[in-house]
């Protein structure tokens, strides 16, 4: 599992020239699941996320989480993300799960962050999507897990 996250000013997302997501400051996090992810794995990743601590403090130092910096999350899945882009001039796709699967994992990733108390808006799974922001920093970080023998 892969996750892409921005620090924003704000961001949103479009589908159908309609806004279907939007914060103000914040993360952007946009995520890809490979075969093999599972909803532990994504319950650790969301985990990691809610936590992963990239805003500054009061002395600007990178120390704050998003919900110590009062900031929102806008969670966009992006399958191209879990691509394999090691050999070659073109991106393989053997890697990424399966739609009905990876939907299922992104919508548990919502699920964890907001019973953490974090305010989270979607992009919508499936859907060509428009996605605007502004990156503040600029400031962006590559997550990934993979599932361990006996664990992740």
């Amino acid at each position: 599992m892969k996750a892409l996250l921005q620090r924003v000013a704000w961001a949103k997302v479009k589908v159908q020239g309609k806004v279907v997501g939007e914060i103000q400051s914040g993360l952007l996090v946009f995520v890809g699941c490979q075969k093999g992810d599972d909803l532990e794995l994504a319950r650790s990743m969301a985990e990691k996320i809610g936590s992963y601590r990239v805003f500054p403090d009061e002395e600007g130092k990178t120390n704050w989480d998003l919900k110590q910096a009062g900031g929102s999350l806008l969670l966009v899945p992006q399958f191209t993300l879990a691509a394999d882009t090691l050999k070659g001039r073109r991106p393989s796709f053997d890697p990424t799960m399966a739609p009905k699967e990876a939907r299922i994992l992104v919508k548990n990733m919502g699920e964890v962050l907001r019973g953490a108390g974090i305010q989270v808006e979607e992009g919508v799974f499936g859907a060509e999507m428009e996605v605007e922001l502004l990156n503040k920093g600029p400031a962006t970080y590559l997550l990934e897990k993979k599932r361990a023998q006996g664990g992740t």
